[in-house]
């Protein structure tokens, strides 16, 4: 499928997990591709599998701090130019942080809704006027299954993603005559740098039992990144062209 061939996209947290897959997706149905990363190792890995496809004289790089308001105007800026217009945007970057709530200190706090809904909203920002200069420009945001789910001790990362949630309706609905189009994906089980780094980023007395509704209910183990990228494409692309203002659940039947 070459569901992409002319346009153009950027990508946050391209360089691993999720983000990466999803870079390589848009790559490989024909997308002009930027993406964006806090790791310039991420960030070369992903150019390497994309020149192993054949595909990484369409992808441009950039290191980025989603967080940094400043750097976020800059990289969109010169992302755009590079690319000529832009079409999808998809936020991808973000991170988990876990503690006992009580426990729970305001810099882990404001770090986690830095990154995750500030850094959502910063981007998006940055690349409405030309999302919606195309008249049909589309962002994909990156929520949870945590948003809508108790998953104990992440209580930052829920209020996160339940913000980002909240942001995509809204957006949505500002922008709808004007042609935008605006969705979540909500993934969970998911084998990614951060469920697969799960036991050294909340605390080590948890009650695992707690978080037993995590698990996929169909496959053998984890979903892969490729599972959601897959999806990112088809809400991206012209097949998604009635889906706007809401979210897409992934997670293997975890949360039935």
């Amino acid at each position: 499928m070459q569901r992409f061939a002319g346009r153009t996209a950027l990508v946050t947290g391209g360089g691993s997990g999720i983000g990466q897959a999803t870079v390589l997706r848009l790559l490989a149905e024909g997308a002009t591709v930027g993406a964006a990363d806090v790791s310039a190792e991420g960030l070369e890995k992903t150019t390497a599998l994309a020149t192993e496809t054949g595909t990484g004289g369409r992808l441009s790089t950039a290191v980025l701090d989603v967080a940094d308001e400043q750097a976020v105007r800059n990289t969109v800026d010169l992302a755009v130019r590079g690319l000529g217009h832009l079409d999808v945007l998809v936020n991808a970057a973000g991170i988990l942080r876990g503690a006992h709530t009580h426990d729970c200190s305001l810099e882990l706090w404001n770090q986690v809704i830095a990154v995750n809904l500030t850094g959502t909203f910063l981007v998006t920002r940055a690349a409405l006027p030309a999302l919606l200069a195309t008249g049909r420009g589309v962002v994909v945001n990156f929520s949870s299954t945590s948003a809508e789910f108790g998953h104990p001790f992440m209580a930052a990362y829920s209020a996160s993603k339940g913000g980002i949630q909240s942001f995509t309706h809204s957006i949505a609905q500002e922008y709808s005559k004007q042609g935008l189009r605006a969705v979540s994906v909500a993934p969970g089980g998911i084998s990614s740098g951060i469920t697969n780094g799960i036991g050294t980023l909340v605390p080590s007395d948890i009650d695992w039992s707690l978080l037993s509704k995590m698990s996929p209910a169909i496959g053998e183990g984890l979903g892969s990144p490729a599972a959601v990228a897959g999806v990112v494409a088809m809400l991206a692309s012209d097949d998604g062209a009635f889906i706007t203002g809401t979210e897409i659940r992934i997670d293997g039947g975890a949360h039935q």
